[in-house]
């Protein structure tokens, strides 16, 4: 039975990997999970795993640095959300990979390479070039990496909410709202860190309580008062722009 380590310091990522790891390869057997590239190191080193699932950007260590450590110790597989030119650097470096979050078609077919892999004598090869080529590469034409993904909490439940569905988020003292078009959901983040982690371009900060999805502004008002309000696609809800930022719509 072939076994595998994951690591990925977000947790709902790595039940999601392990599920549909599950689904096309239950003869896997995942022999545990980390969550940073330290952890992933000691657990391969102590657990022997034939495969070893690392997310590109962990703390401690990323997953390329967890690699080069690991060497041929085990077959490799970086979980990964980078962009298009990364993913090309990973094909021309005949690395493997898992797109963030992972696609049942896809996985399929990492998974049937990693069976060809593991039914040959050979071992893994060692990476270190290669690694340190993809580095380089990735270093050149990587983008920022902003958050693509949302844990909130609905109820009881803890949902995975991708961010181009947000409309906005919006805090109090305590919590911040996460409004979808169909549902709110609590995160306990403040809108100073998301404000730091979501794409300027995408996610305008209106007021030091909101950011908006600026996909979804139908358009700007003023009250009677004189304050901006954006109007919100779908929504009654208007939200306020304070002093500070209304230069953001001078043009509207």
């Amino acid at each position: 039975m072939p076994t595998a380590i994951i690591a990925d310091d977000e947790r709902m990522m790595r039940e999601q990997l392990r599920s549909r790891l599950e689904q096309v390869w239950p003869e896997l057997d995942i022999v545990g999970e980390a969550k940073n590239g330290e952890e992933a190191i000691q657990m391969v080193t102590t657990q022997r795993p034939d495969l070893a699932f690392l997310d590109i950007r962990m703390p401690l260590k990323t997953g390329l640095e967890a690699a080069k450590e690991i060497g041929n110790q085990a077959h490799i597989i970086f979980i990964t959300a980078y962009d298009q030119y990364a993913i090309e650097a990973f094909d021309q470096g005949a690395v493997d990979y898992v797109l963030k979050p992972a696609d049942i078609e896809r996985l399929s077919r990492t998974v049937e390479r990693l069976k060809i892999r593991l039914a040959s004598t050979s071992v893994p090869n060692d990476m270190s070039s290669m690694l340190s080529q993809l580095a380089k590469q990735m270093g050149i034409a990587a983008k920022p990496v902003y958050l693509q993904w949302i844990q909130a909490s609905i109820g009881q439940e803890l949902r995975l909410i991708p961010v181009e569905e947000i409309l906005f988020f919006q805090s109090d003292e305590k919590y911040t709202r996460v409004q979808t078009a169909g549902y709110e959901a609590l995160i306990r983040k403040p809108v100073r860190d998301l404000a730091e982690e979501l794409d300027p371009a995408l996610f305008w900060q209106i007021h030091r309580s909101t950011l908006v999805n600026a996909k979804a502004i139908s358009g700007v008002v003023r009250d009677m008062r004189g304050r901006h309000l954006v109007q919100v696609k779908g929504l009654s809800e208007k939200l306020e722009v304070s002093r500070s930022f209304v230069h953001l719509f001078k043009q509207m």
